[in-house]
């Protein structure tokens, strides 16, 4: 776990970010989430150690015992989802020679991105809100959750997952079409669940960023914003800022100036292969 490292960060995002909202119980400083690894529900209190360690402690439970390779991948998806192991020490030292800029790193410091919970959530989760209000997005994605038995008590409630790519790939088509409701987006969503069957997450995670990028450009359905809305917030990919008219925003509030196209990829371009680092600050704090 990479320092300095903001738990109360991470918490006040889980609670604004609406793409997850009531996917996870958040109570004082625990986060009780789960998760679907493999063919079980592995159900994971995340709280901070409050005995001096300056780490996260993580529970893990489930209906089944756990297997030692169940719990490590349950531990990475985990470490994966709130990035506690990125490297922050070369973007806030580039932030110091940006002066409009550091005083967002000095009120965010020590925040590393929660994710999507996986690249696989990402890319569907990008798929059913394009073009659709959040309430109608989240009901496709509810009724895609909804349809697997999925679910796990304990630690004050009961707790569902998102399904896992198995799970997924094992559905029809035409069940697919009926719980999506749309027939354009259950199509996408049916290319893309195939295509994350032939390739290794390692690859997606730490693989050439262009070649990752052709490759998720190629599903159906994913064009260039959500490439880069997956590249980021589903693979934890900070080579690129994405430029969009929300960020021009934010920029733009920031810097104090309009900030066009060109002068936001120049002012990224100061921060290296934390450049989406940048782009998600100004995005949460700008």
């Amino acid at each position: 776990m990479r320092q300095p490292f903001d738990w109360q960060a991470s918490l006040a995002f889980l609670r604004a970010f609406p793409a997850m909202q009531g996917e996870q119980t958040l109570a004082g400083d625990r986060v009780v989430k789960a998760w679907r690894i493999g063919d079980q529900t592995v159900l994971a209190r995340v709280s901070w150690d409050d005995t001096g360690t300056g780490a996260l402690r993580c529970e893990l439970g489930s209906v089944e015992a756990l297997p030692d390779q169940v719990v490590a991948a349950a531990l990475d998806r985990i470490g994966f989802f709130l990035s506690v192991d990125d490297d922050l020490a070369p973007f806030y030292t580039a932030a110091t020679s940006d002066p409009a800029f550091a005083p967002l790193v000095a009120r965010l410091r020590g925040y590393h991105q929660v994710k999507l919970p996986s690249v696989l959530e990402n890319i569907c989760w990008a798929v059913l809100a394009q073009r659709a209000p959040m309430a109608a997005a989240r009901a496709m994605k509810a009724r895609l959750v909804g349809y697997f038995d999925n679910d796990v008590a304990g630690w004050g409630g009961t707790h569902r997952p998102f399904p896992s790519l198995e799970q997924l790939a094992g559905l029809p088509a035409e069940t697919l079409s009926e719980l999506v409701r749309h027939a354009r987006k259950s199509s996408y969503l049916h290319g893309c669940v195939a295509a994350l069957t032939t390739v290794d997450e390692n690859f997606l995670r730490h693989g050439d960023y262009e070649q990752v990028r052709a490759w998720l450009l190629g599903l159906p359905g994913i064009g260039p914003w959500s490439a880069s809305f997956v590249l980021i917030r589903g693979l934890g990919r900070m080579e690129r800022a994405p430029q969009d008219p929300e960020g021009l925003k934010a920029a733009s509030a920031v810097y104090g100036r309009p900030i066009d196209e060109r002068e936001f990829h120049e002012l990224a371009a100061h921060y290296g292969d934390h450049q989406g680092y940048w782009a998600h600050y100004l995005r949460v704090g700008g």
